[in-house]
């Protein structure tokens, strides 16, 4: 019989959580924390990692380490991973959340430069986290990585076109890595649609509100911390027989 209170159970574990320090990452990061694990909290910005760690263990009890880093440059993202390592010794969950999703008014005026933006963070930075702290986690205990992709992948509309790129080139690369990484770890992908992240401070609220009456099973957006179980889900044993998974959390939207 399965004990139901320790499925979800991350005592002794370490995770981390790229672009952790708001939105969907920081909910993540508390709830791993509230679970047992120790974290790395990162973000661009380290004020916000710090404010970050401070609460986790003022709550929990649990080790946060705040590091900086810009997932878009190859050496930072090298360097968070030896950090993360130097500090805790081993990493059991990773999570690869950071991205972005610049807008523009038309596809034509795309740069370069923001196209280059869009795929490193979104693609370049998970891919190569990913392949450095796996790697390490099959020559240990193993472990469990999330990618955090968006439903614009397999719904791409014209104002996220490299974007959406991005994230579908991410939900390729969980089944890739999940074979690579096999038996020793997991890799599985949140698929979220629209959350009510800080992000969505900047969209026209009440045009997003009656689209969502139309276009949404559940009428609404998604509350930030309604990420958790799906987060929970996949670092903890409660998903061991599950990899390779893209799991859409959109409230039924298309």
């Amino acid at each position: 019989m399965v004990d139901i209170r320790q499925l979800f159970d991350l005592s002794g574990k370490v995770a981390l959580v790229t672009g952790g320090s708001r939105g969907l990452g920081k909910e993540m990061v508390l709830a791993f924390a509230h679970a047992g694990a120790d974290v790395v909290i990162s973000s661009r910005k380290q004020e916000s990692c710090d404010e970050l760690a401070k609460q986790v263990e003022s709550e929990t009890g649990q080790k946060a380490l705040p590091v900086a880093c810009h997932v878009a440059e190859w050496g930072q993202v090298e360097q968070l991973a030896e950090t993360a390592y130097e500090h805790f010794g081993k990493v059991d969950v990773l999570v690869n959340n950071a991205g972005m999703s610049p807008l523009y008014d038309h596809i034509n005026n795309v740069t370069e430069d923001l196209y280059d933006k869009v795929l490193d963070v979104n693609l370049k930075g998970p891919f190569r986290l990913t392949a450095m702290v796996g790697t390490r986690m099959t020559e240990g205990d193993g472990g469990s990585i999330i990618m955090v992709s968006s439903n614009g992948a397999m719904n791409p509309r014209s104002n996220i076109i490299p974007y959406a790129a991005a994230k579908a080139g991410l939900n390729a690369m969980t089944e890739g890595f999940a074979h690579a990484f096999a038996p020793k770890v997991r890799v599985n992908c949140i698929m979220p649609g629209p959350f009510l992240t800080d992000i969505s401070k900047a969209w026209d609220l009440e045009a997003f509100e009656k689209r969502a009456k139309e276009n949404i099973f559940l009428q609404r957006g998604g509350q930030p911390e309604e990420v958790v179980g799906a987060a929970l889900y996949f670092a903890s044993n409660a998903s061991s027989y599950t990899t390779g998974a893209v799991l859409p959390i959109t409230g039924g939207g298309s």
